[in-house]
């Protein structure tokens, strides 16, 4: 949950750099079948999108951050039909001493973070100061997230209602209601934004990502992708290998996996994190889990969630703690070990009766402001990932049929996990991408991070990308946690700046801790 730019070229240099560019593009607005008189019209039709030119102005309360617009075609297919995209772009220029080695371009994952607010808050006054020396530090809100015409699909009443709703359907009527619910998103999601819905997927933001390398003036793309910023990343070099620069994707997705293995193989990643919190929790005097082993943690947890489901805690606001949300502020404490504390403290006020603290950290995950706001992660986040892959399960029966292996994966967790993932099933557009291996071949080195006890990215995902791209080299660090890099260890830190600095990778299967 768990991301200032050099001045732009001469026009006959852009026009030189665009049919490289165009050239190098493996998919997108013309395949290969389509006739070269279609090829060449897409190229035409694309040229006034790289030449484009920002106007920046002051923004971020100040401290240095200019933002921008950055015009992208709706459609890649059909960028002469005159439908456009406005795009958020934040910078820091880079603040110097040494030479300046273009842009750095951040994205923090979701899919649906703000790329401008993890730059803003975190990664253009937080990423090391040597990094920030040498690179201008740039962002931009994909298509449909945040600032960048954001999908919307619920209203905040109705969505505190969404996050409410059974995800352990115990009964047919209980199913029906799950169902309905899904249902009435999508609905929501269509009416609100279908103008945009079918046109947020990865390959198109990658190729928003070209378009906006293309008007800072750099020639290769230099960009740190978190979780899913890792699958953005890998998809940009897959299309254009050539314009790849140096990439760091850390907390890997693997692009090869269906909807149904990756949802599972999260469901597993959880578990293996909660197992880390309960070793930590039942050494410690009061651990509202019990003070025996990690069976008992389970045990007790588990029965807790479902004393949840028939008999929600008061939290001091009309809003009780049900299952669901119970289940979402566990799990949003287990991508972070430094939120451990909180998470005990939490149960331990539930299971007296006051389920607040649960209910805050599910709020932090939903991302709903104390007003009852909620940001529109939540909703651009299926919007993408229904689009890139075909759905989990398309019915009930296809969930129940999976839940053995699903609790098996995750006896706490796994089957509100895999009545989560038939939120596709019901989506308004059909999906355009299928799971596939992602080469990028011819492309400059790329380092992949995996973090061996990532509850979201497990740390397969991160081996298996870096045996499909072409030029990677995989970084481990043994630990706990989603992602790796700016966590606490020097060892992960170091080989990350040192191959933004220097291009040099570390050495292959460095292990850090």
């Amino acid at each position: 949950m768990d991301i200032s730019r050099s001045p732009f070229r001469a026009i006959g240099a852009a026009l030189a750099a665009l049919a490289l560019l165009l050239s190098g593009c493996t998919s997108g607005a013309a395949s290969p079948r389509t006739p070269a008189s279609a090829k060449a019209a897409a190229r035409a039709a694309l040229t006034p999108y790289y030449l484009q030119k920002l106007a920046w102005h002051e923004c971020g309360g100040g401290a240095g951050f200019e933002c921008a617009t950055l015009k992208a075609p709706l459609d890649y297919a059909r960028p002469a039909d005159g439908r456009d995209v406005s795009l958020a772009v934040s910078r820091k220029k880079a603040t110097g001493p040494g030479e300046r080695l273009g842009s750095l371009m951040v994205n923090p994952g979701g899919p649906g973070g703000s790329a401008i607010d993890y730059l803003q808050s975190y990664a253009g006054i937080g990423y090391p100061s040597r990094i920030r020396a040498r690179y201008d530090m740039v962002a931009m809100d994909p298509r449909g997230v945040a600032a960048s015409e954001p999908i919307t699909c619920l209203g905040d009443k109705q969505m505190d209602a969404f996050t409410q709703t059974d995800l352990t359907p115990d009964a047919p009527a209980e199913t029906r209601r799950l169902v309905a619910s899904y249902k009435n998103f999508a609905r929501g999601c269509a009416t609100r934004s279908g103008g945009i819905l079918g046109h947020v997927s990865t390959v198109e933001a990658a190729r928003d990502m070209d378009l906006l390398r293309a008007v800072l003036g750099d020639r290769k793309l230099t960009y740190v992708g978190a979780s899913y910023g890792t699958f953005l990343g890998a998809t940009y070099a897959d299309l254009f290998p050539h314009r790849v620069g140096r990439l760091v994707l850390d907390g890997a997705l693997d692009p090869a996996l269906s909807s149904e293995r990756i949802n599972r193989d999260q469901t597993a990643g959880f578990e293996t994190a909660f197992t880390a919190f309960a070793k930590d929790c039942v050494r410690r005097a009061g651990c509202p889990l019990g003070t025996r082993d990690v069976a008992q943690a389970r045990e007790r947890l588990t029965a807790f969630f479902a004393r949840l489901d028939t008999h929600p805690l008061p939290t001091g606001e009309p809003r009780r703690l049900g299952e669901s949300l119970a289940t979402t502020g566990v799990l949003a404490a287990l991508y972070d070990e430094g939120a451990w504390p909180q998470l005990r403290t939490a149960l331990r006020s539930a299971m007296r009766g006051d389920g607040s603290g649960l209910l805050t950290l599910a709020d932090l995950y939903y991302e709903r402001d104390a007003d009852g706001s909620y940001a529109n992660l939540m909703y651009a986040n299926p919007a993408v990932n229904c689009l890139d892959l075909p759905p989990a399960f398309r019915t009930p029966t296809d969930v129940r049929a999976s839940l053995p292996a699903f609790r098996k994966a995750s006896p706490v967790f796994g089957e509100a996990l895999a009545w989560a993932a038939l939120n596709c099933a019901y989506w308004p557009v059909p999906p355009t991408g299928t799971p596939h291996p992602l080469r990028a071949k011819g492309a400059a080195p790329i380092l992949v991070v995996g973090t061996t006890r990532d509850p979201a990215t497990p740390y397969t995902w991160a081996r298996s990308l870096a045996s499909q791209l072409t030029s990677a080299t995989l970084l481990t660090y043994d630990g706990d946690g989603h992602t790796a890099y700016g966590r606490g260890s020097a060892c992960v830190d170091t080989a990350i700046n040192t191959y933004l600095l220097t291009g040099t990778p570390p050495a292959p299967q460095k292990r850090c801790t």
